[in-house]
Order: C-alpha cells, then sequence, then structure tokens
C-alpha cells in the first residue's frame, strides 16, 4: 500500500485579482521505503508539490493520503500531529539554529517531542554523519557540508517514515553535495525511510527509484 497517495489533486491561489493555477490533476503513488526524484524547470510546481505532500500546505481540490491519514481532511493542528509522528525534512538552506551547538540542533525537536533519550539519539546520528568530533560546534564554525550533515542528522533523529528534501545540495559545490547525497541514500537503506526529494540535478534524479517530473504544473512521462 502507498505510503503516500494524491488522487485528483490541484493548486490554485488568487494573483492581482486573477486565478493562477500552480498545480493541475496530479495523481501519484510512492511506496514505502522508496526513493523518489521529483524534477522539473523552475516555475513547473515542484516546491509546492512538496509542500502539498508534507501537509505544510493544502490543496484547492482533490486528496492527498500520508502514511494511512488523510491530510486533506485534518486541520493544521492535525496535520501538524502527523508530521511530528512520521515525517522529515532537509532543506537547501540547512535551517540551523545559530545560537545552538549542532548537538543541541538535533535535540530540539527531540525534546520539543518529548524523547527521554534525545541525546543519546543525538550523540548517535550525529555520529553517523560522521560530525562525532563536532558535536559542540556552533553552525557558524562548520562548513557548508558540515551544516548540511548536522540538518540531516536532526531529520533522521526522530527515525520519520518519510524524509522529505528540497534540493538538499543546492548550497554545497558538486562534491560536497555528491558526499551529502550518499549519505542519504545510504540513510534511506538502512533505516527504510522513504526518500522524497526535489532536485534540479538530473543525475541525482536518475539514482531515484522513481522520477515526477512537472511540466507547467502537470505530471508528464519521464
Amino acid at each position: 500500500m502507498p505510503i503516500i497517495h494524491v488522487t485528483n489533486v490541484s493548486k490554485t491561489v488568487r494573483l492581482a485579482g486573477e486565478e493562477l493555477t500552480i498545480l493541475s490533476n496530479i495523481n501519484l503513488a510512492i511506496e514505502p521505503a522508496s526513493t523518489t526524484a521529483i524534477v522539473g524547470t523552475s516555475g513547473s510546481g515542484k516546491s509546492t508539490l512538496l509542500a502539498l505532500l508534507a501537509g505544510l500546505d493544502v490543496p484547492t481540490a482533490g486528496s492527498i493520503q500520508l502514511v494511512g491519514e488523510e491530510l486533506t481532511a485534518l486541520d493544521e493542528d492535525g496535520r501538524a500531529r502527523v508530521r511530528a509522528q512520521s515525517v522529515g525534512f532537509v532543506f537547501q538552506s540547512f535551517q540551523l539554529l545559530a545560537s545552538l551547538t549542532a548537538m543541541e540542533n538535533v535535540m530540539l525537536p527531540l525534546e520539543l517531542q518529548g524523547d527521554a533519550n534525545a541525546a543519546d539519539k543525538a550523540r548517535e546520528y550525529l555520529t553517523r554523519v560522521g560530525l562525532q568530533q563536532r558535536l559542540a560546534h556552533y553552525p557558524k564554525q562548520l562548513s557548508g557540508g558540515e551544516q548540511q550533515r548536522v540538518a540531516i542528522a536532526r531529520a533522521f533523529a526522530s527515525e520519520p517514515k518519510i524524509l522529505f528534501a528540497d534540493e538538499p545540495t543546492g548550497n554545497l559545490d558538486s562534491a560536497t553535495g555528491a558526499k551529502i547525497i550518499d549519505l542519504l541514500f545510504g540513510l534511506n537503506q538502512e533505516l527504510d525511510t522513504t526518500l522524497v526529494m526535489v532536485t534540479h540535478e538530473q543525475r541525482l534524479a536518475d539514482r531515484c527509484q522513481q522520477q515526477i517530473r512537472l511540466e507547467a504544473g502537470q505530471v508528464v512521462a519521464p
């Protein structure tokens, strides 16, 4: 049974008094523990689709099921509950808190969830991403690649069923980006986490089991 199931989803917004269609009649299914790339040119609706899949936004029409929950039937509190229970995020901008160490950045969401083992889990996942010597360092003391590894450790530490990644290598040089991608795919296989990423890099998309290609807000054949 798909872990994500999208049926006839559309997204429209009003801009300058006119209705703008961002996504139109999207249908797709994503299987558990799989890897999926959402690809397309700038403005094709990739990030909007990712936000809908993660319950960060709601469609104008259609249905989205995430880990058996009908997102479109839930209010914001309900969608937040599903995200807290089942979803992790990695963004190209890292989104680390500058006032917290690497260890504290990974611990924070675990502590907010009431996890009594937050420190142990944070240490474990920072070690998995090769930062066991950098636990007490602040983001400004870390390279871009190291900051992204902290963000990945933070995302995986809550052991989500699904990890959404929005251009996770967008702010990294090619060599560092390749290492980050190897890490994402390695953890996907090790932990059976469903990986869904937006990317403009075709070589990255080709590593995924499924590609969802968008053009002008519609899914087209790869």
